[in-house]
């Protein structure tokens, strides 16, 4: 039998606290469901203060036994499946797999042991199909060769040769070979599996190892950091992974490593979102250069450009929006990041205009459309830059506390992950790219609108681009009527939406703004 079952209940009954539990509260049911023997201590232990949330069963989507009852969420398809699907289930069902808690059972259900240990000091490797998640224990991998090497690595398929990842096992490769058929970077973990190999010996036990890593280690190829549409691929797919490897009670823990699959030092606008994940500074390549190294725990996670992944390729079924997965991303970022929703003080619809100081799709008329809408008194209008000068967390805080947000094409868009329910986005010109944040919205689960009188949008472009320039390298100019209309579609989304209308009932009756008039 698996040696992972002996020490999940290892683990378990050696669960003393219970401050690995950091969850939104929300999702502590869910979680207490899936892990009954903490349940039934917590529930035995008067000092455990989780005890509210264990009288409902609760299943995320992904586990065997998880009737859509008790599941976390279910999509909302109004979209017609007539020309995709024959039926209206058959439409939600898809829509689950593709981009819900039914790709994580998808990954489960494909999960193979590919490195089987026999006793409990062997090696193991899993894998799903085309070695997209893997996770192992008493692995090794030998670094030696990075100590002469010169090129920067990012993007390599080459950082292992033959032989320089392993384990003590009863290797199937074959099995392993046959899933190596998606060889790219950032696609699977084939260009490093297709290079394991059975050692002779127990490299732990044994003594074959530089450094032996006793905490779990997620080792993680990441996008584009500069981005945080791509950047946040990073992190969707590692949560994602959490719930894929979701098989002990600290499944959540931040007690992790991270090791970052390149040798350049890991910088970014967005590093406080590590925050959500591990307690550890961020390891790279160069933390080990020149040692072999052994991982008593290892995950190899999800990939932002898998192949029909999430969510950079994910093919989303027509109609279909509210994948509970997204929004529970979304809640854990925000809980761990601890950022405040701030509590109302009158009816009025937050809306929050996202201005750049780029040189491209800069809203020239941008201050014009501002005091237009903040002539509404139903509206309380900021105009912010997303940039260095507002630490990400502060962003963060902006981007909860607002109903609407507005912009033009760009990846600070991808806030529209952490609106709350009832929000709103509204793409002015989502220059060409007609899928990317309309689909992210759909994910979501949040409003989307974008302009549809192009007759009443004027771009103006520097003449450098021979030929005209694309729609991504202009600036523009909004009509402010259509402006203030669409803004108006927005906002009566919100204002409509069951949980804003729950949010501002107790918001004192007396409030002298005319709330009907959008």
């Amino acid at each position: 039998m698996f040696v992972l079952i002996l020490l999940l209940s290892l683990a378990q009954t050696n669960c003393d606290n219970y401050t690995s539990i950091n969850l939104p509260d929300g999702h502590l049911p869910y979680y207490f469901s899936s892990f009954p023997k903490i349940a039934q201590k917590c529930a035995s232990d008067p000092e455990c203060p989780f005890q509210s949330s264990l009288e409902t069963k609760k299943c995320w989507g992904y586990e065997y036994d998880c009737d859509e009852e008790r599941r976390y969420s279910s999509p909302r398809c109004p979209g017609d499946h007539k020309g995709w699907v024959r039926t209206k289930a058959d439409q939600i069902g898809t829509f689950y797999t593709q981009a819900d808690f039914g790709f994580i059972k998808q990954q489960i259900r494909e999960m193979k042991l590919l490195c089987e240990p026999l006793f409990a000091d062997d090696s193991s490797l899993e894998c799903s199909e085309h070695l997209r998640f893997c996770r192992g224990r008493n692995l090794m991998l030998n670094f030696t060769d990075l100590r002469t090497r010169e090129d920067p690595i990012r993007y390599k398929m080459d950082v292992l040769k033959q032989g320089q990842i392993g384990g003590y096992c009863d290797f199937k490769h074959k099995e392993l070979e046959e899933q190596a058929d998606h060889i790219s970077p950032l696609q699977s973990w084939g260009p490093e599996m297709r290079y394991f190999s059975r050692l002779t010996r127990r490299p732990i036990i044994e003594g074959d190892c530089d450094v032996v890593i006793e905490k779990p280690t997620f080792i993680m190829k990441i996008d584009a950091t500069v981005n945080m549409y791509h950047h946040f691929c990073d992190f969707f797919n590692l949560y994602a992974s959490l719930h894929v490897n979701a098989t002990q009670w600290d499944t959540f823990s931040t007690d992790v490593h991270i090791l970052v699959w390149e040798s350049y030092t890991y910088r970014s606008a967005f590093q406080d979102a590590w925050e959500a994940f591990t307690d550890h500074p961020i390891w790279d390549l160069k933390t080990f250069r020149g040692e072999t190294v052994c991982f008593k725990n290892v995950v190899f996670p999800l990939l932002p450009r898998m192949i029909f992944g999430l969510y950079y390729n994910t093919p989303i079924i027509y109609g279909c929006e509210n994948s509970g997965l997204f929004h529970a991303f979304s809640e854990h970022v925000l809980h761990r990041l601890k950022i405040p929703f701030h509590t109302r003080e009158n009816k009025k619809i937050r809306i929050t205009l996202l201005a750049r100081d780029t040189k491209y799709r800069r809203i020239l008329n941008e201050n014009e459309l501002v005091e237009a809408i903040a002539e509404n008194p139903n509206y309380e209008v900021e105009k912010v830059v997303y940039n260095r000068e507002i630490g990400f967390k502060k962003q963060m805080e902006i981007t909860r506390n607002s109903d609407v947000l507005i912009g033009i094409h760009g990846a600070g868009l991808t806030h529209l992950m952490f609106l709350p329910d009832w929000g709103a986005v509204f793409e002015l010109y989502n220059c060409e790219d007609h899928n990317c944040y309309l689909d992210l919205a759909r994910l979501r689960g949040v409003k989307y609108v974008t302009w549809e009188k192009f007759d009443k949008l004027q771009s103006e472009e520097d003449g450098t681009h021979d030929g005209g320039a694309h729609a991504k390298f202009a600036n523009y100019v909004f009509d402010v009527k259509e402006f203030v209309r669409l803004v108006g579609k927005a906002a009566q989304h919100v204002k409509s939406h069951p949980e804003f209308v729950k949010l501002v009932a107790d918001v004192d009756l007396n409030d002298d703004i005319n709330h009907d008039e959008l």
